[in-house]
C-alpha cells in the first residue's frame, strides 16, 4: 500500500480523530451484530498503546432532519466499552463548545465517541464550516472506515485535508487484499459475480474482463445475460434496458463469461412456492429463476478447482429465502476448500459466507459492500486518496 498507516506516525500524547464504521444493526437500543465494531478494535487498541487518546466518529443510518434519538450512537458506545474493557465517553453532539471541551480534557488512553456525523447536513456535503468544527477536535486523523471510503464526506475526506492523515489496520488490510484482485493476481484468476442487476456490475465486469481468466455469473443478473442469448426467462427478473449491453459484454468476453446451465425456478416469489429444477432453456411463463441449479453448482466448482485467486461479489440466488439459498451456500463452501487467495466483496456475499459458517476459511471478507464494488470497478476511493502518501 502506498499510503501511510498508524505505524508511520508519532502518536504519543496526541488526540487521534478516527473515522470508523459503526453503522451496525441496533434493536431496542442494543447492538445486534458487532462485527464492524470488532473490526476497528486492533487500530483503536494500537493507538491507545502508543500513548494517545481517541475520538471516534461514525455515521449511523440515514437520519433525515438533524439529530434523532432513533439514530443515536449511544448503544454503540455501550458495546464498544464492553469490547474494549474500558469506559467510552459518549459525546452529547458531533461538534460544538461542549464537545471541544471534552476533547481537550482527554488524557492518554481515553476513548470518546462522537454522536452520529449525519446529524449534520455538512457531513455528506463535505461543508468547509463543518469540517473546521471537526478538525479542531484532534491532532492526527486516522481513517479505518473502509465501508465509507467511497464517499467524499467531511469525516472521510474533509478532515483528512486539515491534519496529518493515515490509514488504520482495517483499511490497510482491505487495500492489500482488494489490490490483489485488481492488480497482478496469481493465476488462474476466477471472479464470481451475482446479485440482482447487471446494471450494478457493468463496470466491474468491464474492468475484470481485462484481468480475470474466468467470470462466473449467477443471481438475477444471469437472467439478463440468458435473455440476451435469446432464451425465454418466464417471470424472472430481467433488465430489458441493458440487454444490448449484456450482448456487447458477452461478445467482448470471448468465452470468459460463464452462465448457469440449469436453475431452480418457482411459481411465485415466496420461500414456500412450488419449485423445480430446469434447464435454463426450459423456463416457462409463470415461473421465475430464484437460484442456480445443481449442474451449475458442479460446473462452477470445476471452474474454481485449480484457481489461485478468487473474488466473489453477489449471491447466486435469493439466499434470504432458505429454499433458494443452496446455490449461494454451495459456492461459499467450495471457496472454503480452495488452496487460493479468496476475497469476499462485502455486502450480501459477506453475509453468505458468515451464514454458511466459512468466513474463517476464506482469505478476506471485505467490510465494505459499496466501497469494495467501486474498488473492483477500478475507481479511486476518495477516503483512501485523501490519506498521506508514504
Amino acid at each position: 500500500m502506498t499510503k501511510k498507516t498508524v505505524r508511520d506516525i508519532d502518536l504519543k500524547g496526541k488526540r487521534v480523530l478516527m473515522r470508523v464504521d459503526f453503522n451496525v444493526p441496533v434493536e431496542d437500543k442494543v447492538v445486534k451484530d458487532d462485527t464492524r465494531i470488532a473490526a476497528a478494535l486492533p487500530t483503536i487498541q494500537y493507538v491507545l498503546e502508543q500513548g494517545a487518546s481517541v475520538i471516534l466518529m461514525s455515521h449511523f443510518g440515514r437520519p433525515k432532519d438533524g439529530p434523532d434519538p432513533k439514530y443515536s450512537l449511544k448503544p454503540v458506545a455501550v458495546r464498544l466499552a464492553e469490547l474494549l474493557g474500558k469506559p467510552v465517553k459518549m459525546a452529547p453532539d458531533v461538534v460544538g463548545d461542549e464537545v471541544e471541551a471534552m476533547a481537550k480534557a482527554l488524557q492518554p488512553g481515553d476513548v470518546m465517541l462522537l454522536e452520529n456525523t449525519r446529524f449534520y447536513p455538512g457531513e455528506t456535503k463535505n461543508a468547509p464550516d463543518f469540517v473546521d468544527k471537526l478538525a479542531v477536535l484532534g491532532d492526527v486523523y486516522v481513517n479505518d472506515a473502509f465501508g465509507s471510503a467511497h464517499r467524499a464526506h467531511a469525516s472521510t475526506v474533509g478532515v483528512a485535508e486539515r491534519m496529518p492523515a493515515v490509514a488504520g489496520f482495517l483499511i490497510e488490510k482491505e487495500i492489500t487484499f482488494l489490490g490483489k484482485a485488481t492488480g497482478d493476481a496469481e493465476r488462474p484468476y476466477v471472479v464470481i459475480l451475482g446479485g440482482a442487476k447487471v446494471s450494478d456490475k457493468i463496470l466491474v465486469i468491464e474492468n475484470m474482463l481485462a484481468k480475470a481468466d474466468t467470470i462466473l455469473i449467477g443471481g438475477g443478473m444471469a437472467n439478463t445475460f440468458l435473455k440476451a442469448q435469446g432464451l425465454e426467462m418466464g417471470d424472472s427478473l430481467v433488465e430489458d434496458d441493458v440487454l444490448d449491453t449484456a450482448k456487447a459484454l458477452m461478445a467482448k468476453a470471448e468465452g470468459k463469461l460463464v452462465l448457469p446451465v440449469d436453475a431452480v425456478v418457482a411459481n411465485a416469489f415466496d420461500n414456500d412456492a412450488i419449485q423445480k429444477v430446469v434447464n435454463v432453456a426450459a423456463v416457462s411463463p409463470g415461473w421465475r429463476i430464484l437460484d442456480i441449479g445443481p449442474k451449475t453448482v458442479e460446473l462452477y466448482k470445476s471452474k474454481l478447482a485449480d484457481a489461485r485467486t478468487v473474488v466473489w461479489n453477489g449471491p447466486m440466488g435469493v439466499f434470504e429465502m432458505p429454499n433458494f439459498a443452496k446455490g449461494t451456500f454451495a459456492i461459499a463452501e467450495a471457496l472454503a476448500t480452495l488452496d487460493a487467495v479468496t476475497i469476499i466483496g462485502g455486502g450480501d456475499s459477506a453475509a453468505a459466507v458468515n451464514q454458511a459458517g466459512v468466513a474463517d476459511k476464506v482469505s478476506h471478507v471485505s467490510t465494505g459492500g459499496g466501497a469494495s464494488l467501486e474498488f473492483l470497478e477500478g475507481k479511486v476511493l476518495p477516503g483512501v486518496a485523501a490519506l498521506n502518501d508514504l
